[in-house]
């Protein structure tokens, strides 16, 4: 479930042994983007103490009425509006699996489990100027949660932006738990892959982790760790969307 990237001859390599990665177009290789500054009223560094983040209860009280995902990395905050009502099946996965009420089967011990999916694992993948990549159980690119499900698309919903939320996967129906945040507009992945949320606070956040240094397969030299993943409902019908 990793996304395969195109190289700068246009020839497209699998990124793992068994999944792909979002298809990376030669014009988004060429020049990556300059590292951007962390917004100290979001997530202000405290130093070797790591990151301090405002109170989700702060949070909830500037957003409008909705269902938001909050991600809080080792390198800062990024919030997305999820969309329940244009892609409940791909938006209700996410929030099951992060707030841990969905079944899922733990890669290393083979048992069904109830908790908090996202919460420690790593941005396994990242390339500028293009998308990150999270939510495997493995680190690898390779794992899930156990089970996959079909593509589900809305009209309104286009990789014709920064910050598009979606599902990565190696074709239709093979959706699970990994996702990618992209950095620019990516319209040739419409239809492709499971638009779920789009970040509202924290896109210099996903433009920095896009910037770090990689090694083999794009895979950051130093770790960046998804600290937790929270889940809002913000007004009285976000609470029933789910």
């Amino acid at each position: 479930m990793l996304v395969s990237a195109c190289s700068a001859s246009g020839n497209h390599s699998d990124a793992g042994p068994s999944a792909k990665a979002p298809d990376q177009e030669q014009a988004i290789a060429k020049t990556p983007a300059a590292p951007a500054k962390t917004n100290p009223d979001i997530s202000p560094a405290t130093g070797d103490k790591g990151l301090e983040f405002e109170s989700l209860d702060k949070v909830k009280a500037r957003l409008k009425d909705g269902v938001y995902a909050v991600f809080d990395t080792s390198m800062g905050r990024i919030i997305a509006v999820l969309y329940p009502d244009k892609t409940p099946i791909a938006t209700n996965n996410f929030i099951g699996l992060a707030e841990g009420t969905k079944e899922w089967i733990d890669p290393k011990t083979r048992e069904k489990v109830k908790r908090p999916f996202y919460d420690g694992l790593i941005f396994h993948r990242v390339i500028p100027n293009f998308m990150i990549q999270g939510g495997c159980p493995l680190g690898q690119g390779v794992g899930g949660p156990g089970y996959q499900f079909q593509n589900e698309d809305h009209p309104d919903l286009k990789f014709d932006k920064p910050g598009v939320l979606a599902y990565a996967n190696a074709g239709p129906g093979t959706n699970g738990s990994q996702f990618f945040i992209t950095h620019v507009p990516t319209p040739w992945l419409n239809g492709k892959h499971p638009i779920f949320g789009q970040v509202v606070e924290g896109q210099s956040i996903v433009d920095m982790i896009g910037n770090v240094k990689t090694g083999p397969g794009d895979r950051p030299v130093e770790p960046v760790i998804l600290e937790k993943v929270s889940i809002l409902r913000v007004g009285k019908a976000a609470k029933t969307k789910d």
